[in-house]
């Protein structure tokens, strides 16, 4: 017969390299350098932290009051040694209760112990009565990390300042974005039905505005702010410059690219001379899955994995350059990981749905699927697509038979984009600041408008071409 081996439960407190860590720094603590005041003010404030709830902070107090205040000065020692019982009895709760607040106190690190051989509290005194030492709960801890503590709950209240005033600012943007719309008289009943759409697409986004994060409703502030200012007919408010990163682009196009040298240069000169051509559309109906496909070389020019590297070459800054949306929207990803952290966004903002996201990134991987979506959202921003969905999956199909060339179009774009602030730091305005960018005209249109201007200025202001 097998021998039973019955496996005990282990006696004692239970010990952790944290508690452990704890332990040695309570023992470092200099003693006179906090008061008992503090520390209960201190332990009062912890509860907007989320570091301890009510209920722990209201038991930490009476551990901290407990303590005599000639305790916290050079020569004490803040040892508590009362029971559980009768802890229990001052805060209102249960001993079993109070024995588990004590043990998440422990692992917070806002407590540690010093036990006695069976675990009793009970102070050590010496011939003339006075208390030397003690075991039981030692407090010593909240001395050492009183800074740390305290720069905790400075910035838990900062951030909430933060988060309201976030809140006060997008409600009343919220509300001013839809008086504006509700008085634009030079919208026609389209644009005004685009506009409204994409109000409530932004408010559908935050959900519930005093539950939102203060980052996305500063963001979806700017946003509603922009669009006033296109409702109104203003000025933008930014029109930075884009980052000056550098450029995959061998040559040269109208200013914004800087020369760099490839390690394919001599073999694919040619090649490369024409990614940094400017992108001239070529398709008269967009939306289709036929028009909305990118302008592709013959396959037996190259094979798949010079097509890989060639889009591989794209650097940030170019894609930034091809869609100044970006910025406008609030965005500027310093890394290729913060633009594919913002493509689900960036996807909502455009109307590009969920799965056509899921297949881009399927097809093509997230930094290519983020690059596709930033051109979609450049052309959309145009009004040179009318289905961003339909585009983009249309760019997959290409993708899925290696005949997409995301480079040329960013490139294209850039060189167009900067074409036209060129123009306008000229002095001929092409664009008017209107409601569009939410979806500016396309090049033709352009033209053409610059051209009816020329002939019969408007009276006042700048006149809304197209809307979105």
């Amino acid at each position: 017969m097998e021998d039973i081996i019955s496996y005990r439960r282990p006696i004692g407190r239970r010990i952790t390299p944290q508690r452990i860590e704890f332990c040695r720094r309570a023992q470092s603590a200099e003693i006179g350098t906090v008061t008992r005041a503090q520390l209960a003010v201190l332990v009062q404030n912890l509860t907007c932290t989320g570091v301890i709830n009510a209920t722990e902070s209201h038991l930490l107090l009476a551990l901290v009051n407990t303590a005599p205040a000639e305790s916290f000065d050079e020569s004490g020692r803040p040892i508590v040694f009362k029971s559980n019982r009768q802890l229990a009895f001052e805060i209102g709760r249960s001993v079993g209760r109070v024995s588990r607040m004590l043990s998440r106190l422990f692992d917070a690190g806002l407590i540690t112990t010093q036990d006695s051989g069976n675990y009793k509290r009970y102070p050590i005194r010496n011939a003339d009565g006075d208390i030397t030492d003690a075991c039981g709960v030692d407090l010593r801890i909240l001395i050492v990390r009183y800074a740390e503590l305290h720069e905790l709950v400075r910035e838990a209240r900062a951030e909430k300042k933060a988060a309201e005033a976030a809140l006060r600012r997008y409600r009343g943007a919220l509300r001013n974005t839809r008086y504006a719309l509700a008085v634009a008289a030079h919208l026609g009943a389209a644009e005004r039905q685009r506009v409204a759409g994409r109000i409530e697409r932004i408010s559908t986004y935050v959900e519930v505005p005093a539950k939102a994060p203060s980052e996305l409703l500063r963001r979806a502030t700017f946003l509603l702010e922009w669009t006033i200012d296109r409702l109104m007919q203003l000025t933008p408010k930014h029109q930075g410059e884009l980052g000056t990163e550098e450029s995959a682009c061998v040559y040269a196009e109208n200013g914004i690219h800087k020369q760099i040298t490839l390690p394919y240069q001599s073999r694919c000169s040619e090649d490369e001379q024409s990614l940094a051509r400017p992108e001239r559309p070529r398709f008269s109906k967009t939306g289709s899955s036929r028009g909305a496909f990118e302008e592709s070389r013959p396959s037996w020019q190259t094979s798949v994995n010079e097509r890989k590297q060639r889009q591989a070459l794209v650097a940030l800054g170019d894609v930034l350059r091809a869609a100044p949306a970006l910025r406008e929207l609030g965005y500027k990803p310093n890394t290729w990981a913060d633009l594919v952290r913002l493509t689900p966004v960036l996807c909502r903002c455009t109307g590009i749905s969920e799965d056509a996201r899921r297949g881009a990134i399927e097809k093509m991987g997230e930094q290519q699927a983020a690059v596709a979506v930033a051109i979609t959202l450049e052309k959309t921003n145009r009004q040179e697509i009318r289905s961003p969905s339909g585009y983009l999956r249309a760019m997959t199909e290409r993708a899925a038979v290696g005949k997409l060339y995301l480079a040329r179009s960013v490139f294209g774009l850039a060189g167009r984009n900067a074409a036209e602030q060129n123009v306008a730091i000229s002095g001929t305005q092409l664009r008017s600041p209107h409601l569009s960018r939410i979806f500016p005209c396309t090049s033709d249109n352009l033209r053409r408008q610059h051209q009816r201007d020329r002939r019969q200025p408007p009276v006042s202001g700048f006149r809304v071409i197209g809307a979105g």
